[in-house]
Protein backbone atom coordinates (compact mmCIF):
# COMPACT_ATOMS: atom_id res chain seq x y z
CA UNK A 1 0.00 0.00 0.00
CA UNK A 2 1.57 3.55 -0.91
CA UNK A 3 0.31 6.59 -0.57
CA UNK A 4 -0.71 7.11 -4.15
CA UNK A 5 -2.84 4.06 -3.57
CA UNK A 6 -4.47 5.58 -0.34
CA UNK A 7 -5.22 8.99 -2.04
CA UNK A 8 -7.08 7.03 -4.80
CA UNK A 9 -9.48 5.45 -2.27
CA UNK A 10 -10.54 8.92 -0.67
CA UNK A 11 -13.35 7.30 1.10
CA UNK A 12 -11.41 4.55 2.95
CA UNK A 13 -8.48 7.36 3.50
CA UNK A 14 -11.10 10.02 4.84
CA UNK A 15 -12.55 6.95 7.29
CA UNK A 16 -8.36 6.27 8.24
CA UNK A 17 -6.82 9.79 8.69
CA UNK A 18 -10.16 10.05 11.29
CA UNK A 19 -9.51 7.22 13.21
CA UNK A 20 -5.82 8.05 13.09
CA UNK A 21 -6.23 11.18 14.46
CA UNK A 22 -8.97 10.47 17.41
CA UNK A 23 -6.63 7.21 18.40
CA UNK A 24 -2.92 8.48 17.89
CA UNK A 25 -3.88 12.60 18.93
CA UNK A 26 -7.24 12.91 21.10
CA UNK A 27 -5.85 9.33 22.74
CA UNK A 28 -9.20 7.68 22.69
CA UNK A 29 -9.70 4.00 22.80
CA UNK A 30 -11.08 2.10 19.73
CA UNK A 31 -14.42 1.36 21.46
CA UNK A 32 -14.70 5.14 21.99
CA UNK A 33 -13.88 5.73 18.39
CA UNK A 34 -15.94 2.59 16.90
CA UNK A 35 -19.05 4.52 18.58
CA UNK A 36 -18.12 8.36 17.00
CA UNK A 37 -17.90 6.55 13.64
CA UNK A 38 -20.65 3.66 14.30
CA UNK A 39 -18.38 1.07 13.11
CA UNK A 40 -17.42 -1.94 14.81
CA UNK A 41 -13.48 -2.21 17.19
CA UNK A 42 -12.18 -4.54 14.59
CA UNK A 43 -13.52 -1.92 11.56
CA UNK A 44 -11.37 0.56 13.33
CA UNK A 45 -8.14 -1.43 13.87
CA UNK A 46 -8.35 -2.00 10.27
CA UNK A 47 -8.62 1.55 9.56
CA UNK A 48 -5.33 2.00 11.96
CA UNK A 49 -3.69 -0.33 10.05
CA UNK A 50 -4.29 1.14 6.66
CA UNK A 51 -3.02 4.50 7.99
CA UNK A 52 0.03 3.01 9.26
CA UNK A 53 0.94 0.87 5.69
CA UNK A 54 -0.03 3.85 3.49
CA UNK A 55 1.58 5.98 5.20
CA UNK A 56 -0.84 8.47 6.92
CA UNK A 57 0.75 7.75 10.08
CA UNK A 58 4.50 7.37 11.26
CA UNK A 59 4.60 5.85 14.76
CA UNK A 60 8.56 6.61 16.43
CA UNK A 61 9.58 5.55 19.59
CA UNK A 62 11.78 8.35 21.25
CA UNK A 63 12.96 7.17 24.86
CA UNK A 64 14.18 10.01 26.95
CA UNK A 65 16.73 7.90 29.07
CA UNK A 66 18.26 6.99 25.66
CA UNK A 67 18.28 9.90 23.52
CA UNK A 68 20.96 10.04 22.71
CA UNK A 69 22.33 6.88 23.94
CA UNK A 70 25.66 6.50 25.08
CA UNK A 71 27.11 4.82 21.17
CA UNK A 72 25.19 7.62 19.62
CA UNK A 73 27.58 10.16 22.18
CA UNK A 74 30.29 8.21 21.51
CA UNK A 75 29.91 8.48 17.64
CA UNK A 76 29.65 12.43 18.08
CA UNK A 77 32.54 13.17 20.10
CA UNK A 78 34.96 10.56 18.22
CA UNK A 79 34.15 11.23 14.64
CA UNK A 80 31.94 14.02 14.39
CA UNK A 81 29.08 12.59 12.88
CA UNK A 82 25.66 11.57 14.12
CA UNK A 83 24.68 8.47 14.68
CA UNK A 84 21.38 6.42 14.18
CA UNK A 85 22.40 3.54 16.28
CA UNK A 86 19.17 0.26 15.49
CA UNK A 87 18.87 -2.03 17.98
CA UNK A 88 19.37 -5.87 16.88
CA UNK A 89 20.03 -8.59 19.08
CA UNK A 90 23.92 -9.92 18.26
CA UNK A 91 22.51 -13.62 17.51
CA UNK A 92 20.37 -12.24 14.17
CA UNK A 93 21.74 -13.51 11.03
CA UNK A 94 23.42 -10.62 8.44
CA UNK A 95 20.14 -10.83 6.32
CA UNK A 96 17.83 -9.85 9.02
CA UNK A 97 20.34 -7.29 10.50
CA UNK A 98 20.61 -5.38 7.01
CA UNK A 99 17.04 -5.61 6.83
CA UNK A 100 16.02 -3.88 10.20
CA UNK A 101 19.16 -1.51 9.51
CA UNK A 102 17.11 -0.60 5.87
CA UNK A 103 13.56 -0.15 7.77
CA UNK A 104 15.24 2.67 9.88
CA UNK A 105 17.30 4.17 7.69
CA UNK A 106 14.48 4.33 4.94
CA UNK A 107 12.49 6.33 8.15
CA UNK A 108 14.89 8.68 8.38
CA UNK A 109 15.57 9.42 4.61
CA UNK A 110 12.20 10.38 4.40
CA UNK A 111 12.56 12.83 7.44
CA UNK A 112 15.01 14.41 5.98
CA UNK A 113 14.14 14.39 2.02
CA UNK A 114 11.90 16.90 0.57
CA UNK A 115 10.34 18.83 -1.83
CA UNK A 116 13.28 21.12 -3.99
CA UNK A 117 16.36 18.74 -3.15
CA UNK A 118 17.79 16.18 -5.44
CA UNK A 119 18.96 13.05 -3.84
CA UNK A 120 22.18 11.09 -4.57
CA UNK A 121 21.90 7.57 -4.46
CA UNK A 122 24.99 5.05 -4.78
CA UNK A 123 23.54 1.74 -6.17
CA UNK A 124 24.04 -1.65 -4.27
CA UNK A 125 22.56 -4.46 -2.46
CA UNK A 126 22.33 -1.62 1.28
CA UNK A 127 20.49 1.13 -1.27
CA UNK A 128 18.08 -1.36 -2.31
CA UNK A 129 17.60 -3.11 1.04
CA UNK A 130 16.49 0.97 1.87
CA UNK A 131 14.29 0.84 -1.09
CA UNK A 132 11.98 -2.35 0.39
CA UNK A 133 11.43 -0.24 2.87
CA UNK A 134 10.32 3.68 1.71
CA UNK A 135 7.07 5.04 3.12
CA UNK A 136 5.61 7.29 0.32
CA UNK A 137 6.25 10.62 0.76
CA UNK A 138 4.84 13.49 -1.74
CA UNK A 139 7.42 15.97 -3.22
CA UNK A 140 7.28 18.35 -5.43
CA UNK A 141 10.36 19.34 -8.06
CA UNK A 142 12.44 17.01 -6.54
CA UNK A 143 15.18 14.46 -8.51
CA UNK A 144 17.22 11.45 -7.83
CA UNK A 145 20.21 11.01 -9.68
CA UNK A 146 22.32 7.62 -9.89
CA UNK A 147 25.88 8.64 -8.99
CA UNK A 148 27.90 6.00 -10.75
CA UNK A 149 27.48 3.96 -13.41
CA UNK A 150 26.54 -0.25 -13.23
CA UNK A 151 27.84 -1.63 -16.84
CA UNK A 152 30.15 -4.15 -16.74
CA UNK A 153 31.32 -6.89 -19.55
CA UNK A 154 28.37 -9.18 -18.43
CA UNK A 155 25.41 -6.69 -18.11
CA UNK A 156 24.57 -2.77 -19.14
CA UNK A 157 23.50 -3.14 -15.79
CA UNK A 158 20.17 -0.82 -16.63
CA UNK A 159 18.03 -3.20 -15.19
CA UNK A 160 19.44 -3.15 -11.79
CA UNK A 161 20.57 0.27 -11.52
CA UNK A 162 16.96 1.52 -12.89
CA UNK A 163 14.46 -0.82 -10.21
CA UNK A 164 16.84 0.58 -7.05
CA UNK A 165 16.51 4.55 -8.94
CA UNK A 166 12.95 4.17 -9.75
CA UNK A 167 11.97 2.77 -6.14
CA UNK A 168 12.99 5.40 -4.70
CA UNK A 169 11.33 8.46 -7.43
CA UNK A 170 8.36 6.59 -6.89
CA UNK A 171 8.06 6.63 -3.75
CA UNK A 172 9.08 10.65 -3.33
CA UNK A 173 7.36 11.36 -6.63
CA UNK A 174 10.59 12.37 -8.12
CA UNK A 175 12.15 12.53 -11.51
CA UNK A 176 14.84 9.67 -12.01
CA UNK A 177 17.99 10.59 -13.85
CA UNK A 178 20.14 7.45 -14.82
CA UNK A 179 23.91 7.94 -15.26
CA UNK A 180 24.03 5.20 -18.10
CA UNK A 181 28.18 4.27 -18.22
CA UNK A 182 30.01 1.44 -17.32
CA UNK A 183 31.31 1.05 -13.80
CA UNK A 184 34.40 0.98 -14.60
CA UNK A 185 36.35 1.74 -17.89
CA UNK A 186 38.98 -0.41 -19.12
CA UNK A 187 41.23 3.05 -20.05
CA UNK A 188 41.11 6.12 -18.09
CA UNK A 189 41.47 8.15 -20.81
CA UNK A 190 37.99 6.74 -22.41
CA UNK A 191 36.28 8.11 -18.82
CA UNK A 192 38.12 11.57 -19.82
CA UNK A 193 37.16 11.96 -22.74
CA UNK A 194 33.41 10.57 -21.95
CA UNK A 195 33.25 12.92 -19.40
CA UNK A 196 33.96 16.11 -21.96
CA UNK A 197 30.20 15.07 -23.49
CA UNK A 198 27.48 17.72 -23.00
CA UNK A 199 24.95 14.71 -21.78
CA UNK A 200 27.64 13.55 -19.13
CA UNK A 201 28.96 16.54 -18.33
CA UNK A 202 24.91 17.58 -17.35
CA UNK A 203 24.50 14.21 -15.29
CA UNK A 204 28.00 15.41 -13.27
CA UNK A 205 26.50 18.61 -12.70
CA UNK A 206 23.67 17.66 -11.06
CA UNK A 207 25.48 15.04 -9.12
CA UNK A 208 27.63 18.34 -7.73
CA UNK A 209 24.40 20.35 -6.52
CA UNK A 210 22.56 17.17 -4.80
CA UNK A 211 21.41 18.09 -1.38
CA UNK A 212 21.56 14.37 -0.11
CA UNK A 213 23.18 11.47 -0.69
CA UNK A 214 22.54 7.55 0.49
CA UNK A 215 25.10 4.97 0.22
CA UNK A 216 26.35 1.88 1.94
CA UNK A 217 30.20 0.82 1.63
CA UNK A 218 31.26 -1.86 -0.28
CA UNK A 219 33.12 -5.02 1.28
CA UNK A 220 34.84 -7.99 -0.20
CA UNK A 221 34.06 -9.75 3.08
CA UNK A 222 30.41 -8.82 3.93
CA UNK A 223 28.08 -11.14 4.85
CA UNK A 224 25.39 -9.82 2.40
CA UNK A 225 27.90 -9.65 -0.66
CA UNK A 226 28.36 -6.03 -1.76
CA UNK A 227 27.11 -6.03 -5.36
CA UNK A 228 30.14 -4.53 -6.79
CA UNK A 229 32.46 -7.42 -5.43
CA UNK A 230 30.63 -10.27 -6.71
CA UNK A 231 28.61 -8.98 -9.84
CA UNK A 232 31.25 -9.68 -12.34
CA UNK A 233 32.63 -5.80 -12.38
CA UNK A 234 36.01 -7.00 -10.48
CA UNK A 235 38.81 -9.62 -11.87
CA UNK A 236 41.41 -11.20 -10.06
CA UNK A 237 43.85 -8.67 -11.71
CA UNK A 238 41.93 -5.74 -10.11
CA UNK A 239 41.33 -7.14 -6.34
CA UNK A 240 44.82 -7.46 -6.90
CA UNK A 241 46.01 -3.75 -7.65
CA UNK A 242 43.24 -3.14 -5.30
CA UNK A 243 44.92 -4.92 -2.17
CA UNK A 244 48.39 -3.70 -3.44
CA UNK A 245 47.07 0.24 -2.90
CA UNK A 246 45.24 -0.73 0.90
CA UNK A 247 42.04 -0.14 -0.24
CA UNK A 248 39.61 -1.30 2.72
CA UNK A 249 36.07 -0.46 1.00
CA UNK A 250 34.25 1.99 -1.46
CA UNK A 251 31.41 4.17 -1.81
CA UNK A 252 29.94 4.45 -5.22
CA UNK A 253 32.58 2.29 -6.75
CA UNK A 254 35.37 5.02 -5.30
CA UNK A 255 38.00 3.26 -3.18
CA UNK A 256 39.93 4.70 -0.27
CA UNK A 257 41.96 3.04 2.42
CA UNK A 258 41.85 2.47 6.60
CA UNK A 259 43.27 6.45 6.97
CA UNK A 260 40.00 8.12 4.87
CA UNK A 261 43.27 8.38 1.56
CA UNK A 262 41.74 7.91 -2.01
CA UNK A 263 43.52 10.46 -4.34
CA UNK A 264 46.43 8.60 -5.29
CA UNK A 265 44.61 5.04 -5.72
CA UNK A 266 45.36 4.31 -9.21
CA UNK A 267 42.27 1.70 -10.14
CA UNK A 268 40.27 5.19 -9.31
CA UNK A 269 41.30 6.77 -12.06
CA UNK A 270 39.07 4.50 -13.63
CA UNK A 271 35.72 4.35 -11.38
CA UNK A 272 32.46 6.02 -12.56
CA UNK A 273 31.52 7.44 -9.19
CA UNK A 274 31.86 11.18 -7.91
CA UNK A 275 35.48 12.28 -6.68
CA UNK A 276 35.12 11.90 -3.12
CA UNK A 277 35.37 15.73 -2.53
CA UNK A 278 32.33 16.13 -4.82
CA UNK A 279 30.80 13.65 -1.86
CA UNK A 280 32.27 15.79 1.55
CA UNK A 281 30.78 18.59 -0.38
CA UNK A 282 26.80 17.20 -0.03
CA UNK A 283 25.21 18.72 3.17
CA UNK A 284 23.76 15.12 4.38
CA UNK A 285 25.50 12.37 3.39
CA UNK A 286 23.71 9.37 4.78
CA UNK A 287 25.70 5.62 5.22
CA UNK A 288 23.93 2.88 6.06
CA UNK A 289 25.78 -0.12 7.55
CA UNK A 290 25.16 -3.68 8.50
CA UNK A 291 27.14 -6.26 10.06
CA UNK A 292 31.16 -6.18 11.54
CA UNK A 293 32.62 -7.17 8.18
CA UNK A 294 31.81 -3.56 7.35
CA UNK A 295 33.71 -2.21 10.05
CA UNK A 296 37.02 -1.68 8.43
CA UNK A 297 35.71 0.40 5.45
CA UNK A 298 33.24 2.53 7.99
CA UNK A 299 36.05 3.43 10.20
CA UNK A 300 37.67 4.32 6.74
CA UNK A 301 34.95 6.28 5.30
CA UNK A 302 35.01 8.21 8.59
CA UNK A 303 38.20 9.15 8.49
CA UNK A 304 37.94 10.70 5.24
CA UNK A 305 35.01 12.78 6.28
CA UNK A 306 32.63 11.07 3.61
CA UNK A 307 29.48 10.63 6.38
CA UNK A 308 27.84 13.21 8.31
CA UNK A 309 24.91 10.80 9.17
CA UNK A 310 25.72 7.18 10.24
CA UNK A 311 22.41 4.29 10.36
CA UNK A 312 23.99 1.23 11.69
CA UNK A 313 23.04 -1.99 13.73
CA UNK A 314 24.33 -1.85 17.41
CA UNK A 315 26.79 -4.51 16.98
CA UNK A 316 28.87 -3.17 14.04
CA UNK A 317 28.66 0.26 16.23
CA UNK A 318 30.35 -0.90 19.29
CA UNK A 319 32.79 -3.09 17.13
CA UNK A 320 33.97 0.05 15.45
CA UNK A 321 34.21 1.70 18.47
CA UNK A 322 36.48 -0.43 20.12
CA UNK A 323 38.78 -1.19 16.92
CA UNK A 324 39.28 2.96 16.73
CA UNK A 325 39.97 3.23 20.12
CA UNK A 326 42.22 -0.06 20.04
CA UNK A 327 44.29 1.83 17.35
CA UNK A 328 45.05 4.88 18.93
Amino acid sequence: MSLADALSQPDRTAEALRAAQLYYVQDLTMEAIAQELHTSRSSVSRLLGYARESGLVDIQVRSPHDMPSRLEAEFRDRFGVTAHIVPVPDHTSDIDRLERVALSAARFLGSVFDSNMTLGLAWGSTVSAVARHLTPKRTHNSQIVQLNGAANTRTSGILYASEILHRYADAYGAYAQQFAVPAFFDDPSTKLALWRERSIRRVLEIQRRMDVALFGLGSQLSGVPSHVYVGGYLDDSDFEALASAGAVGDVATVFFRADGSWRDIPFNNRASGPDLDVLRGVSRRICVVAGAAKVPPLLGALAGGLISDLVVDEGTARAAIDQHDAQR
